[in-house]
């Protein structure tokens, strides 16, 4: 089994950096692989909203830059941890960008993330933290993915690099998602060597305007 985590700071170790680590480590400790990348630095553009990646069918997006690099390993990930920090109130514009396109790719091609297991941290100086955190998790939830919870909502607080292991409540947060997320991933195994998922049906679209 294995975790692939995405930290959509720029900040290889900022606070949003030391929350997934903290989850990771968890992680790691019952056994499962992680895998931490850091993309804040990259250049990303938004969707297009061109439709190439449905047409053409290859899990790829039509841009071709970070997106197509990471994406394989999303795909080949049995879980995916997001961590953002909060930049007015929200998603910083590279893991946004990033994830509008990834989950894009994955929903066209067939449902690709699909009963993954998911968790979403933030990062933030103040507030804020909500919103971004539930945008995180938006993607989880149309996705039909798992969505790991700890004992409070994910955000965790600092504001220059590592001041967030002052915080004991967010650093315990992370700690229990981290054993959530693992004893998850494990039960998951379990499940799916003994019960088969229900069948992915065709999507019905319903616009309104007509």
């Amino acid at each position: 089994m294995k975790v692939f985590a995405i930290n959509g700071s720029p900040k290889p170790d900022g606070n949003t950096a030391y929350a997934m680590k903290t989850v990771l480590q968890e992680i790691e400790n019952e056994g499962i692989d992680v895998e931490l990348v850091t993309m804040g630095r990259e250049s990303i553009r938004g969707c297009l909203g061109c439709g190439g990646c449905a047409k053409n069918q290859n899990r790829r997006c039509v841009i071709e830059d970070k997106v197509n690099e990471l994406l394989p390993k999303m795909i080949d990930a049995d879980g995916i941890l997001l961590g953002s920090p909060v930049y007015y109130s929200g998603l910083n514009g590279v893991i946004k960008s990033f994830l509008d396109r990834s989950f894009y790719v994955a929903a066209a091609n067939g449902s690709l993330f699909r009963h993954k297991a998911g968790a979403a941290v933030a990062a933030v100086r103040r507030s804020g933290g909500i919103p971004t955190f539930d945008q995180l998790n938006k993607y989880f939830q149309i996705s039909e993915m798992f969505v790991v919870s700890s004992n409070y909502w994910n955000v965790i607080h600092g504001t220059v690099p590592n001041e967030a292991a002052q915080d004991g409540e967010g650093t315990q947060i992370m700690q229990v998602l981290g054993r959530n997320f693992a004893w998850f991933l494990k039960t998951l195994e379990y499940g799916r060597k003994h019960l088969p998922p229900p069948s992915l049906p065709a999507k019905v679209r319903t616009n309104f305007i007509r």
